[in-house]
């Protein structure tokens, strides 16, 4: 595939789009409340915009591990098997993503019937089941994150030395600062945080992706050429 490198970078864009509408959708709250704890952020969100959410945001995060391939393909020249590593942890993290969004529509549908002690029992075992499962996904996002900033320092990989700076964590602890300085506009952005960073993360690399497409069909053409001799 020629173009691997460009349509790659286009398919995490698109992961990144499609995941931050479903999230969007699931966890919007205006008065911010997803930042007090608890699940009272999604009381009142209608159950068709949940399940609109909820398709939106799990067919999306399957694309995410097309994404980490690309991000492989832009760091492998710096060194393989860290780069094929920051693919298998990316895609690990994104594989437990889907289950995690998978079920926020279903705890959103709890939350709108009366507090029970039945019910809290289920939200509590919804908090263990699936809360922790962001855990991981915040993980193997700071560990990504830090390959990317590691192998692009280094110089060899087809980024720029800067593109750490706008790697996955650090955009994603500019929306924690944006919520804080300008709340009225973070307040949309916080609820979707890892999907606005690894779109912005995408959109650079697809501009990079473009000369590293031309870069790999030059070496082909000089491989193929040696070979023929």
């Amino acid at each position: 595939m020629h173009n691997k490198h460009v349509l790659t970078a286009l398919l995490g864009l698109l992961a990144a789009a499609l995941v931050g509408i479903g999230e969007y959708l699931l966890h919007y709250d205006e008065l911010a409340r997803f930042t007090e704890g608890g699940y009272d952020f999604m009381k009142g969100i209608p159950a068709d915009r949940s399940t609109i959410g909820h398709f939106f945001g799990v067919l999306g995060a399957t694309l995410y591990p097309i994404g980490c391939y690309h991000i492989y393909l832009m760091l492998r020249p710096a060194n393989s098997r860290w780069a094929y590593s920051a693919f298998l942890i990316g895609t690990f993290g994104f594989i437990v993503g889907v289950v995690w969004i998978g079920s926020r529509a279903s705890v959103s549908a709890l939350i709108q019937l009366p507090e029970t002690p039945e019910i809290l029992a289920l939200v509590e075992l919804y908090e263990l089941r699936y809360e922790t499962l962001l855990q991981v996904i915040r993980i193997t996002t700071l560990v990504l994150s830090i390959i990317i900033i590691w192998l692009s320092v280094a110089g060899r990989s087809h980024y720029p030395r800067w593109i750490g700076v706008f790697s996955p964590i650090l955009l994603i602890i500019a929306n924690f600062i944006l919520f804080m300085v300008v709340p009225d506009i973070g307040k949309h952005s916080m609820p979707i945080a890892l999907n606005v960073a690894f779109f912005i993360f995408f959109a650079l690399s697809l501009c990079f992706s473009f000369k590293a497409q031309r870069l790999e069909q030059k070496n082909n053409q000089l491989s193929n050429n040696e070979g023929s001799y």
